[in-house]
């Protein structure tokens, strides 16, 4: 199925003004043993100035970007994900930027983050990004050991995390988020500990923590089954959540989602876009977009992502005709169903007078009854709108203020289970 990327008078839906744009820059120097993204390996040694295939990819995106049609207020977000966007010179970057910003514009307080590894740049890069308009790093740590770090495959050791952090301090970039996984292969509890215990000292506004999931076709997969030394049990593994939880609320972080945590005033605001199934653009190679009602996603093969950008142009110059995608048109199931989700992963969780009144009233009573056996063994939890935990029995009605939450963290490290009751009862929606 193919759709217009200009969706007006196609599929009824008025196009809805998206603010955020995700863009993906595949590139890695080598891939790490737990991904499963679609990456681009470039080598140690290569990075925006002395790669061709680098240079050629930010050709194609640009052109992928000027010929996207705009249902767009200035943009609110953008987020450079990877790969390793930090292998992008100065130029290079700047050349995105600028694409987005005669599209779409870019607000003046826009959060514009990236993802950076450590080891691929310095300061004379991170101040080109700054002048870019670059406020915000996601710094892609993982573990503060050696040899935990080269389980992982990752190309960069201790010291060079300690470099990329004096560098951002120098920078004056207060907005600095640090990727941890739990999980990993030797992973004790106190090996975690000593990781989280080390992400603290380095007070940085945002903390992620994931836990390890083994995903098909990874190197992992080839290495290791879950449950099986030398990766930690299930058991270990939530442990291992239940003591991130602990140390770094201890430490004045917030745990807004599932697996984040920040300061006061540091959410990312990017990723809540997707946390509150808001609409937003993806560019690049395997990028996915939510636009007019529809999702869809590019090819995850860098040649067939460049034909497809290809395709788009010739079809515009010569017939000026909508631009086509593989995607599919959200169902009103689809959309309830991400939005909860979604909006489950947030500890403010889901406002039950939203969920009325985008999906009605007798919807979120065939929710809440999904749900009931749940809150009563404390894993969800029903807010009044003064903030009050209520303990709803059988037969009572849910307040018309206030929200549906997972509780922390015991419905959090549930929420699979608590998820999959859900999408089993509104099948018939």
């Amino acid at each position: 199925m193919s759709f217009g990327l200009n969706t007006r008078d196609k599929v009824g839906i008025e196009p809805i003004p998206n603010t955020s744009a995700y863009v993906h820059i595949p590139f890695c120097r080598r891939r790490c043993f737990y991904c499963d993204f679609p990456v681009y390996v470039v080598g140690d040694r290569k990075d925006g100035n002395n790669s061709l295939a680098i240079g050629h990819y930010v050709d194609v995106i640009t052109d992928e970007i000027s010929i996207t049609e705009s249902f767009c207020q200035p943009l609110k977000t953008v987020f450079f994900g990877g790969g390793t966007p930090s292998l992008l010179s100065v130029g290079q970057l700047k050349r995105i930027v600028e694409a987005l910003e005669r599209k779409f514009g870019i607000a003046a307080d826009a959060e514009i983050s990236i993802e950076m590894d450590p080891g691929t740049f310095d300061g004379e890069k991170l101040r080109g990004y700054q002048a870019a308009g670059v406020n915000r790093v996601s710094l892609g740590v993982q573990a503060f050991e050696d040899e935990l770090l080269a389980l992982c495959g990752r190309s960069h050791q201790v010291s060079d995390i300690y470099e990329a952090i004096n560098l951002l301090h120098k920078a004056e970039i207060v907005n600095i988020s640090i990727d941890l996984i739990s999980g990993l292969p030797q992973q004790t509890m106190e090996r975690w500990e000593v990781s989280l215990e080390a992400a603290i000292a380095l007070s940085p506004t945002h903390i992620s923590c994931y836990d390890l999931i083994v995903e098909p076709k990874t190197a992992f997969a080839r290495y290791y089954e879950r449950g099986e030394r030398p990766l930690p049990t299930e058991e270990m593994a939530a442990q291992m959540y239940r003591r991130a939880r602990e140390l770094l609320v201890g430490a004045g972080y917030e745990h807004y989602e599932i697996s984040n945590y920040a300061k006061a005033g540091y959410q990312c605001r990017h990723n809540r876009v997707y946390w509150q199934n808001r609409q937003y653009y993806g560019f690049g190679m395997g990028a996915a977009s939510y636009v007019g009602g529809h999702r869809f996603t590019r090819p995850r093969k860098t040649g067939e992502y460049y034909e497809w950008v290809r395709s788009l142009q010739v079809s515009l110059k010569e017939t000026n005709s909508d631009l086509k995608a593989e995607n599919y048109l959200q169902s009103d199931r689809d959309r309830l169903l991400e939005t909860l989700m979604l909006g489950l992963r947030l500890a403010e969780g889901l406002s039950l007078d939203v969920l009325a009144r985008q999906f009605g009233p007798e919807t979120v009573e065939q929710i809440w009854s999904c749900l009931q056996p749940y809150q009563e063994s404390g894993w969800v939890e029903v807010i009044a709108g003064n903030g009050e935990i209520l303990p709803l029995r059988e037969g009572k009605y849910l307040p018309e203020i206030g929200s549906l939450r997972l509780s922390d963290p015991e419905g959090f490290l549930f929420s699979n289970t608590v998820l999959a009751s859900l999408f089993s009862e509104m099948q018939e929606f």
